[in-house]
């Protein structure tokens, strides 16, 4: 990639937008990662005082989130703006526009970590047992199916295309950052995906017979994840599910229940795609709080 020339009047955007496009093409992040990025280095540099970003120092990173929590910026977003910073810093020393990455020993304010929420085993079977009675509702069958069965997230469910279904009972999963993984596919899942390929004729017309997708819209294209959402929901009401459920949540779902089973907690890891074990590691709490319960049931020195 080629750098812009060494003009760091901060006014000049050539260098964020240096760091967008390095963003996009050499980490290949998500478009949605891309904008929040480019918009917290924009706003921090509407929050400095400083004209170069050489001057950029660890007293101006300081200052950016003294007056990110001023304005009542939540501690995650903090940390997600010093983050932008960090990677940005990162760059510009690779460009030899700093020397040192300021924001590197800056820390974000702490922020507590809310266990993520998961519906029960019998939930999820009042959700997904039904007999599809139309085209919409094979689709939607098999795309939950998939959620559940195989912790997807919303973005890898819409960008599955009919060849990563493998005949094996495996599903190769295009994840964050590019990184692909395979998945075994469970027999509910299997059957259920396997039901809408053969309905998935309906959508097909001369327009879009090349169309890959393995989740088709009405109007024959990709479905987009808005849709599927809603249709979760949707689903959700219909089957007289009294919570909120969304893709995220049958990923939960999917992370507690395995781990609840088998206490491996690098395979789930593996199955979710995680980078870091860290982030696997807070369905731990959850595991945690399943053995309590099952202690103070089991146990006859628990009760009272």
């Amino acid at each position: 990639m080629t750098a812009p020339a060494h003009s760091t009047t901060i006014h000049d955007d050539e260098w964020v937008f240096a760091f967008a496009q390095m963003l996009k093409v050499e980490r290949q992040y998500s478009i949605h990662t891309q904008q929040a990025y480019l918009s917290h280095i924009l706003v921090s540099k509407d929050l400095l005082t400083l004209h170069t970003w050489q001057n950029l120092s660890v007293e101006q990173i300081k200052r950016i989130v003294s007056l990110s929590k001023q304005s009542g910026l939540s501690a995650r977003s903090i940390a997600l703006r010093l983050s932008a910073l960090r990677q940005f810093c990162t760059f510009l020393v690779e460009q030899g526009v700093l020397q040192q990455n300021p924001a590197e020993s800056v820390n974000a304010p702490k922020m507590g970590k809310p266990l993520p929420k998961h519906l029960h085993v019998e939930q999820l079977e009042g959700l997904l047992t039904f007999t599809p009675e139309s085209v919409h509702e094979a689709r939607d069958k098999a795309m939950f199916e998939l959620v559940y069965g195989c912790g997807l997230r919303l973005s890898e469910v819409t960008g599955l295309n009919c060849l990563d279904v493998l005949d094996d009972h495996i599903l190769n999963v295009n994840g964050k950052g590019g990184k692909q993984r395979r998945i075994p596919i469970g027999q509910h899942a299997w059957d259920a995906v396997n039901a809408w390929l053969n309905w998935r004729v309906e959508f097909i017309t001369p327009a879009n017979c090349t169309e890959t997708a393995l989740f088709l819209s009405q109007r024959g294209g990709r479905l987009g994840n808005r849709q599927v959402a809603k249709r979760l929901e949707q689903l959700g009401v219909k089957q007289g599910i009294e919570t909120h459920i969304s893709p995220h949540k049958l990923r939960h779902s999917f992370a507690t229940h395995v781990l609840e089973s088998s206490g491996d907690l690098r395979a789930v890891q593996e199955l979710l795609g995680h980078a870091n074990l860290a982030t696997t590691q807070v369905y731990t709490h959850l595991d945690f709080q399943h053995l309590a319960g099952v202690y103070d049931n089991a146990h006859p020195r628990a009760k009272k």
